[in-house]
């Protein structure tokens, strides 16, 4: 006690108030602890959401190039086989047209030797084209008449323009059997739709 003698009131509020200023300065440091500790959690929970934002944008291009990829994919496939089917009908077109052309050929050939050849006539029948595959085949003297060779032009020109209609409807029904959606018809995502 002999320590307060010798201060005054002065002192003794001084001391009190160095007490009040210490023991507020325990209270902050704790206090600034606590909130440096919260900052990091914070700024922990920060990164990891911005690093699950990264990987969403990495998953979401990467799924965006895998479809993009079968995309191409399927439109290349799709290509591939119309173009194969473009082939082949326009194979067989050429191959149907040639052989009718040919037959109109030989039917001009034979009109010219049986009007050359003096024991058939000008009136011997002379074989014709049929109008469209598939169909009987009748010659050009069973209703009476020879061909002439109008007759014979008119009548290749028709078989040629069914030849090309009947070539049309295998090209469209071939066309359409071709499946544009293969790819997206077997993945899981569809599937589940």
């Amino acid at each position: 006690m002999m320590f307060l003698r010798l201060l005054n009131v002065q002192g003794i509020a001084g001391i009190a108030v160095s007490l009040a200023l210490a023991i507020l300065l325990v209270i902050q440091k704790g206090e600034t602890r606590h909130w440096r500790k919260e900052s990091g959690r914070h700024e922990e929970l920060y990164r990891d959401s911005e690093a699950a934002l990264a990987g969403t944008i990495a998953n979401y291009r990467a799924a965006a190039e895998q479809a993009r990829a079968a995309d191409q994919a399927n439109a290349d496939r799709v290509h591939a086989q119309q173009a194969k089917i473009n082939e082949e009908r326009s194979d067989e077109f050429e191959a149907r047209l040639s052989a009718a052309r040919a037959a109109a050929d030989r039917l001009r050939s034979q009109a010219r030797q049986a009007a050359a050849d003096p024991r058939g006539g000008p009136n011997a029948p002379v074989p014709g084209l049929s109008a469209a595959p598939g169909q009987p085949h009748q010659a050009a003297g069973e209703d009476g008449f020879s061909l002439g060779a109008k007759e014979l032009d008119w009548r290749l020109t028709a078989t040629e323009q069914a030849i090309q209609l009947d070539e049309l409807i295998q090209w469209v029904k071939a066309q359409a059997k071709v499946d544009n959606n293969a790819a997206v018809a077997s993945s899981p995502e569809s599937a589940r739709h």
